[in-house]
């Protein structure tokens, strides 16, 4: 299931960042990922068993760290898709002192918006 594109505006959670940038399989996926890539694609470049990739794609995704598209094939099995979503993460202080965390993005492309648009409608229908 595609996660919803816009949640991720959201400030994502602060364990789930550290989880994820904690996990030495979590940061090989991210270092492969120069171009979006189906988790079959991250498997294999990443070395890592297709059943963990698959756990290490949530982990990334529920902290906000990766997207998840849809690559679109002709024989109508379309595959989920996978990119770095993120520039920056800034671990920081509050005003009450409290850890926080941001992710700095890349600003979306149009095709990249259409795109996330299109995938709320197929959601939607």
């Amino acid at each position: 299931m595609v996660r919803d594109p816009f949640a991720a505006d959201d400030a994502p959670d602060l364990q789930d960042v550290l989880d994820a940038l904690d996990d030495q399989e979590c940061r090989r996926i991210i270092e492969e990922l120069d171009e979006p890539m189906t988790a079959s694609e991250i498997s294999e470049a990443s070395d890592i068993p297709l059943s963990t990739t698959y756990r290490k794609l949530d982990l990334l995704t529920e902290a906000s760290l990766l997207t998840e598209g849809v690559e679109i094939r002709p024989d109508g099995q379309h595959a989920s898709t996978y990119e770095v979503a993120f520039e920056e993460v800034i671990l920081g202080l509050s005003e009450d002192r409290e850890t926080e965390v941001q992710i700095a993005r890349r600003a979306r492309t149009a095709d990249e918006r259409l795109e996330n648009l299109w995938s709320e409608v197929r959601k939607e229908t």
